[in-house]
């Protein structure tokens, strides 16, 4: 079954390259969102945004390179249907007559862009099995054009080049001793001693701040599983609950922002109406969370607009004068669902941090012994 796949594959990729991110059916998203209906509105008059969405999608956060800003429908559903063919083979039950995985891991080159997201999460020994991802299957389509990159300024879809301060502190931060920092996905490394005790882990992988900036802001897709988010509106205050480790953003309309010694893992959010858009104005981070290696002085802006019932317009600009040289906007859809949001359990009933902690103990016993000799 595999090489069946990977030669329709060849045929779809190597034409357009490797391209986008997660799996669930069609849901009708190929319409045009630049035709809007009369929004539902609240007692006070604004657009009724309330609701849960699925951010699910195949639409990368940045275009690989080569590739058109959008898709034909022809493009985007051979790209879809291989993806799940690649899927669907992950499913099938393993042979247990299978040899022995290689030494090292499976260190071989990834088809698509999911695959190699995957890889990434696991490693060359594997991470999560199929069992436990829930991705989309569709790309954004954003004013009926199939989008390829959730990026759209700079027009080649990709995020700007770090500068010159940036690049210091990542290289100060690869310079550490690997006990004290560990290099994220996105190339910059966690702060000094990030694994030195388990309070100074890192917020998600502590389980307190969602991966990945689903959360946000700004708010992006997983590409794994838990991508719904819920909007619940009232006239002073808006919130956002992400599906992912339940973190709940609170909105404060026409609002000040808190003073600049006040700061919180998802910055201090105020908003108004701009017509029948919504604005969000977002600083006062912390330097816990430096989304793709920002600093404390992060500026997030977020403009949601209702394109029809069922869909949502999400555009965002990120500005850090310390990370990049220039702003950088990105926009997607957010389609409603029907699906329900439960709780998120992460840490319960994993004892893999005690037993760190214990083996760590005896260590120091150990080592306090043979010291006393």
């Amino acid at each position: 079954m595999r090489k069946p796949f990977i030669s329709m594959k060849s045929a779809v990729v190597v034409a357009l390259g490797l391209l986008c991110i997660t799996a669930r059916p069609m849901r009708g998203q190929l319409k045009n969102t630049s035709v809007k209906s009369t929004p539902r509105r609240t007692p006070d008059g604004h657009p009724d945004l309330q609701g849960t969405y699925d951010l699910a999608t195949m639409t990368p956060l940045e275009r690989q390179r080569g590739l058109p800003p959008s898709l034909t429908k022809v493009q985007a559903q051979a790209l879809e249907k291989a993806e799940l063919a690649r899927r669907d083979e992950d499913n099938r039950p393993s042979d247990p007559n299978r040899p022995a995985p290689p030494v090292g891991g499976d260190t071989s080159a990834p088809h698509s862009f999911f695959e190699a997201l995957e890889k990434a999460g696991g490693g060359a020994v594997g991470g999560y099995n199929r069992f436990w991802l829930n991705q989309g299957a569709t790309y954004t389509v954003v004013e009926g054009q199939i989008r390829t990159s959730i990026v759209v300024d700079p027009p080649d879809g990709r995020v700007p080049p770090y500068n010159a301060a940036a690049l210091k502190r990542i290289a100060a931060a690869r310079a550490m001793p690997t006990s004290t920092a560990a290099e994220r996905q996105d190339g910059v490394a966690e702060p000094l001693g990030a694994y030195d005790n388990p309070e100074q882990r890192p917020l998600s992988e502590r389980c307190l701040l969602g991966f990945g900036s689903t959360s946000g802001p700004p708010a992006l897709p997983d590409y794994f599983y838990n991508d719904l988010h819920q909007i619940v509106q009232a006239s002073d205050s808006i919130m956002i609950l992400s599906e992912m480790i339940h973190d709940a953003r609170i909105v404060r309309m026409n609002a000040q922002h808190l003073p600049k010694n006040i700061r919180r893992w998802m910055g201090d959010s105020i908003g108004h109406w701009d017509g029948d858009t919504l604005v969000i104005d977002t600083t006062n981070f912390t330097d816990k969370t430096r989304f793709r290696g920002a600093t404390e002085n992060l500026h997030v802006m977020e403009r949601l607009s209702r394109v029809d019932d069922k869909t949502l317009l999400y555009h965002f600009t990120v500005e850090d004068p310390d990370t990049w040289d220039r702003p950088w906007a990105g926009e997607y859809t957010w389609p409603a669902t029907d699906q329900r949001m439960y709780e998120y359990a992460c840490h319960e009933a994993n004892y893999a941090l005690s037993d760190v902690l214990r083996g760590a103990r005896q260590q120091e016993a150990a080592d306090a012994a043979k010291a006393k000799k």
